[in-house]
């Protein structure tokens, strides 16, 4: 064998040895972040804990979930701007969220916060509610004394 030919052998294997690692490092990178993102969808935390503060979110008619997600980040709601658009797209919320004015609070889950930005949740508070015992009509405000 030539000297030549041995040193392109040698030098065509490493080659194949370095993109192997290469793929395979990437590969699993790849699948680190997404299992990371999985995982955060269902069990990210509210940024603060106990009461947190009150933020006053703007949603305008023309805002996609990308563009939510970055108004929540900047407004200190969400740490990821990514993260927020792929638990809206995975809530039930994702077709019921209304543009409008909303009062939200850093203590509130992402899912909590996509609730408070729902219309009929808000009025869904005093609907009436028949009881079964006395036949009587009562609001759900009504029982907690409101």
């Amino acid at each position: 064998m030539k000297p030549g030919n041995l040193i392109l052998a040698v030098f065509s294997a490493i080659l194949k040895l370095v993109l192997g690692v290469a793929a395979i490092f990437i590969i699993y990178r790849g699948a680190a972040t997404c299992y990371n993102y999985g995982y955060r969808i269902f069990t990210e935390p509210a940024m603060s804990v106990g009461e947190g503060r009150a933020v006053s979110v703007t949603l305008k008619p023309d805002m996609n979930a990308w563009e939510i997600g970055e108004l929540m980040e900047s407004k200190g709601l969400t740490r990821d701007s990514k993260l927020f658009a792929l638990q809206y797209y995975c809530s039930e919320y994702k077709d019921a969220i209304k543009p409008g004015t909303y009062e939200v609070r850093t203590s509130m889950t992402a899912e909590e916060i996509m609730a408070a930005m729902v219309p009929a949740a808000k009025s869904a508070a005093a609907e009436p509610e028949i009881s079964s015992d006395a036949q009587s009509v009562e609001t759900k405000d009504s029982k907690n004394g409101n």
